[in-house]
This record gives structure tokens, sequence and C-alpha cells, in this order.
């Protein structure tokens, strides 16, 4: 029987616009997007958010993202800094990640708005009705999706067959805290 599968689509976190000479794919993080991305993968850690294969977009600012959550990664999960995510739409990520791997159970995305939100509705089709309405509102820097895929492949993900689990923002784990 085939596993269930979970895709986190994870936004990076706040850039900054302190240079106004770096080119948009050089902004690095905010000293506010820095806390955002630990906090978060603090949370990750805590709850058990371990993907199997990470797809990263090369901008630095994901990437500066993807650096916070190495420690709670541990040394066996697949990094991929895939230039194609940086710009990408919906439907190319969709496309990227149905070319997954079967023995896959688990990936993050770590990209870019409007792509992740756009995705991430699309797909949903059930869920947490708190989250949904969070997500079609806004999907904030740094804010984490979760969805499941059932016991699909990752060649059947499509619209509407996942459910949103969960959307983490940063700011909400603060005011939990």
């Amino acid at each position: 029987m085939a596993a269930v599968r979970t895709l986190y689509l994870w936004r990076h976190a706040k850039s900054s616009w302190a240079d106004p000479t770096l080119a948009d794919h050089d902004r690095p993080l905010s000293n506010r997007g820095r806390r955002a991305a630990l906090r978060m993968a603090e949370h990750m850690r805590a709850t058990g958010v371990r993907p199997a294969v990470v797809l990263c977009s090369s901008a630095m600012r994901a990437g500066q993202t993807l650096e916070a959550l190495r420690t709670a990664l541990g040394g066996e999960v697949e990094v991929s800094v895939e230039p194609d995510l940086y710009g990408t739409d919906a439907p190319c990520l969709l496309d990227r990640l149905q070319g997954l791997d079967e023995d896959i159970t688990s990936a993050m995305v770590i990209g870019h708005n409007p792509t992740l939100q756009d995705l991430a509705i699309d797909l949903t089709g059930d869920g947490d009705a708190a989250a949904i309405a969070r997500l079609h509102t806004k999907f904030p820097t740094a804010a984490l999706a979760a969805l499941e895929l059932g016991r699909r492949s990752w060649d059947e993900l499509a619209p509407g067959r996942a459910k949103l689990v969960d959307l983490i923002l940063p700011k909400r784990l603060d005011r939990d805290a």
C-alpha cells in the first residue's frame, strides 16, 4: 500500500530592501526575516516536520530561509537548490512536484509568492476551514502550508486533490507562545 504523502510549501522569510542596488534575486533576509525563519524552524523541529526532500529557490532570501531550518532537518534530507524555482509559476511548480520519485513521502518547497499561494489554493480541495480562509486572504513571508495528499502518487497531484492541514504563520506562533 502506498504511503501517505505530505507537501510543505514554505514562503521565504522577509527580505531586506536596505540596498536598492541589489538585484531582486540577491536580496538577503532582513533582521525580522531571520528571526521569523528561526522561529518557524524551531516550530517545525518541535512538531516533527521533517521532509524527505527540500526543493529551494536559488534566490538568496530563500537560501537563507533554508539555512535556518538545516539543523532541524538533520543529515538525511535531500536538498536541491533549483534556479528554476525562482520566478516560476504554480503550473510549472506543480509539474516539478509531479516528477518527484515515488519513494519520497514528504517534500518541502521553499519559494516565493504568488506561486506558493496560488499552488496551495489550487491543490486544496478539503481541510481546516480556518486555514483555508487564511490561505485565501494572505500567504505572508515565512508562512508554512502543510498539505496532505493521501495515498496518491506525486504524479497524481492535481488541483483540488490535497487537504490543507494547516497554514502556520510566524506571528501566530509568537502570539501563541
